[in-house]
């Protein structure tokens, strides 16, 4: 533990840890089973998120073809993040009102709201919201889910129980875009928002159950003007990456309103973190280097990760011709190297107590992926995208869990939830600008493809721009002609978008590898672990 962590409280200067439980280290300690119990409540709600998000991937280049839009795929991905990125550090306080099982189920409840909007959406701008409304109840169930966990295991023990989280994250990886694709090729893509209401009462069911823990009331006042200045803020300023040099000029009085708006509230809630009683973000957490450094490696491998993920199906479906099943089946290596490497790497850390190694490797993964990907074009055979989104997925798998492992690791009990809710945040935070950012520059680079191949085609060659819109279907039915070339536009957009994503990589293992060097705690938060 950081020493200038070591005496932090609760700013009403109780020591309640943040479960407002009533447990400590002292308190008895949970049998292995009793742990497993409690897993299994946890791991329901949080494959019914994972299995949703994997699922949404591959269909959609279909969605964005038939609502019309491709320009906004990444917005379907974005508005879920960004209502993610506000939602985690309010369920983490609203769990220490009311108890953690009775917000992790109102999460579930929210999810599965926006799952049954998404699935009658009408039109592309009705999705986006309906997915916002989703993101809610997904930031929920995931930071509960951290958190409780952070509660229950000491970091050195957590290594143990790797394994279960890395199957669940497995199988949903696994099943979800197998799932999409067999319901966009089969039955509809509404299906794939549909199919959340079963998974998602039975996970009500077994937390009902099972996901009993002890509470005691910690009184708190929730931040509604931090949370609405910061989603205000954020908002602005991913419009001005998604819209500035294509719905507006960069020089435009709408773009520099967004700027300037946005750069105000972002700076008008940081000072209300300093001043608020119950702060959503609390900046003295950041009083340490370590902590400091995760989550701003965080925010940038969440831009690099989401920004570049959200593509891949692209790719796959327009370029190399796949079904929205077969992009699934090759979505698959990426999702096997993440399960194996978080797997071996949770073992490791585990049995050496060291960690440091883990991430920066896996940045450096991150970055050569990003930029074998970015060498794909048409030319490019599928098993060699299978071998590049593999090597993604191994790098991803050493860094994204050992961000919240290293963070738990670093600060006192009583900030246990709100430093698992910043680092939390600040992936998801990253990964709505690295969305918006990434989209925006892979739409600008569509556009100007386009506009060269119209002037190109032969006369009696018509370019409909509608078809260009469409499904990857609409757009692999065109004319030999128009259909290669406006493949071979894609993919050169596609490129560049991939390798806009490398710096951000790079960065993110330069910060981490200016992390002292620590061992891991061998004390819990709160409950015990495993006899």
């Amino acid at each position: 533990m950081s020493p200038d962590h070591a005496d932090r409280g609760h700013p009403d200067g109780s020591t309640q840890p943040p479960g407002g439980d009533g447990a400590s280290d002292s308190a008895p300690p949970l049998t292995h089973r009793q742990i497993l119990t409690v897993l299994g409540g946890l791991l329901t709600g949080m494959f019914l998120v994972a299995v949703s998000q994997t699922s949404v991937t591959t269909a959609l280049p279909t969605i964005a073809g038939e609502l019309g839009g491709i320009e906004l795929i990444a917005w379907i991905v974005t508005a879920y993040l960004l209502a993610a990125t506000a939602a985690t550090p309010l369920f983490g306080r609203l769990s220490d009102l009311y108890g953690r099982r009775r917000v992790f189920q109102v999460a579930i409840v929210i999810f599965l709201v926006g799952s049954v909007l998404c699935a009658l959406a009408p039109n592309m701008a009705s999705l986006i919201a309906a997915r916002a409304v989703q993101g809610v109840g997904g930031g929920g169930v995931m930071a509960l889910t951290m958190t409780i966990i952070g509660d229950l295991l000491s970091p050195r023990e957590r290594g143990r129980y790797q394994g279960y989280i890395g199957a669940v994250f497995g199988f949903a990886s696994v099943t979800g875009p197998l799932a999409g694709g067999f319901l966009v090729d089969h039955i509809h893509w509404r299906w794939v928002f549909w199919i959340n209401l079963p998974i998602g009462i039975a996970s009500l069911v077994v937390t009902s159950r099972v996901l009993r823990l002890p509470h005691r009331r910690v009184e708190q006042r929730l931040d509604l003007l931090g949370a609405g200045l910061m989603v205000t803020s954020i908002t602005a300023l991913l419009l001005v990456t998604a819209w500035g040099g294509s719905t507006y000029p960069w020089r435009s009085p709408e773009i520099a309103a967004l700027t300037v708006g946005g750069l105000l509230l972002g700076l008008l809630f940081v000072r209300r973190q300093r001043t608020a009683a119950q702060p959503i973000i609390p900046l003295r957490l950041f009083a340490s280097r370590t902590f400091g450094l995760v989550t701003a490696s965080g925010l940038l491998v969440g831009a690099a990760m989401f920004g570049s993920i959200v593509f891949l199906p692209v790719f796959f479906q327009l370029v190399t011709g796949a079904t929205a099943t077969q992009a699934g089946l090759l979505l698959m290596p990426l999702m096997g190297g993440v399960i194996v490497s978080s797997t071996l790497s949770g073992r490791i850390i585990t049995r050496t107590g060291r960690y440091k190694a883990h991430p920066i490797t896996g940045t450096m993964l991150v970055a050569l992926a990003l930029l074998l990907l970015a060498t794909m074009d048409t030319t490019t055979s599928r098993v060699e995208a299978g071998a590049f989104t593999a090597v993604l997925g191994v790098g991803l798998g050493m860094v994204m869990q050992n961000l919240v492992l290293i963070a738990q690791n670093d600060v006192p009990a009583a900030d246990l939830g709100a430093a698992t809710a910043t680092v939390g945040f600040s992936r998801t935070l990253g990964g709505s600008i690295g969305s918006a950012l990434l989209g925006a520059v892979m739409a600008a680079g569509l556009s100007t493809r386009l506009a060269g191949l119209a002037a190109g085609l032969p006369d009696d060659v018509d370019l409909d721009p509608a078809a260009v819109q469409g499904s990857p279907e609409t757009i692999l039915a065109l004319d030999p002609v128009v259909r290669d070339a406006v493949v071979e536009a894609f993919s050169g957009a596609l490129s560049t978008t991939f390798l806009v994503a490398v710096p951000l990589a790079v960065l993110a293992s330069a910060l981490l590898s200016a992390l002292p060097v620590q061992t891991l705690r061998e004390t819990r938060h709160v409950g015990g672990g495993p006899h």
